[in-house]
């Protein structure tokens, strides 16, 4: 399975730059640059896709893969969260985007049933290790992309940094 998975990592919205983050054309292009990585993948065999669901460039891999079911019907959404509550203290439309994303998935994975400072980490460390493929939102800055990225080249995972 490890073969044909890609997982993804990037920004949430509070860490771009752009003004109207996730409704600005840099956003959009950023997409659009994200669903032509996914297609090549998906023409180059990956058939997993996994994403860590959080709010901003997570949810919107999501949402692109779910986009492609209609044409590639058998690429699966796997949806590894870091808690049960993820959602707990988020903005009831981000929350009903997450819930919507949610039942449309193929699987859903917890890493922690509960919050902690590490489950964060351990969520990313589970998509890197089930995953030949990254697909990331990184703009260089510090945070759980640029640990993530940095731990996917020390796997020798192939990295496509989008930006």
């Amino acid at each position: 399975m490890k073969n044909n998975t890609c997982c993804f990592s990037g920004h949430r919205p509070q860490k771009i730059i752009w003004k109207d983050k996730e409704q600005s054309q840099e956003y959009c292009e950023i997409i659009t640059r994200t669903q032509k990585e996914i297609v090549n993948a998906i023409d180059n065999g990956y058939i997993f896709f996994i994403t860590g669901m959080a709010i901003g460039y997570d949810m919107s891999c999501a949402e692109i893969v779910l986009s492609l079911k209609k044409q590639y019907p058998d690429i699966k959404l796997i949806c590894a969260l870091p808690c049960k509550e993820q959602d707990k203290y988020w903005r009831e439309a981000d929350k009903l985007k997450y819930k919507k994303i949610l039942s449309q998935a193929d699987k859903i994975i917890y890493t922690s049933t509960v919050y902690t400072k590490e489950c964060m980490r351990k969520r990313n460390e589970y998509m890197l290790s089930q995953s030949s493929l990254l697909i990331a939102f990184f703009n260089g800055n510090s945070g759980g992309t640029k640990t993530t990225v940095e731990a996917a080249r020390k796997m020798q995972i192939e990295t496509r940094i989008i930006f």
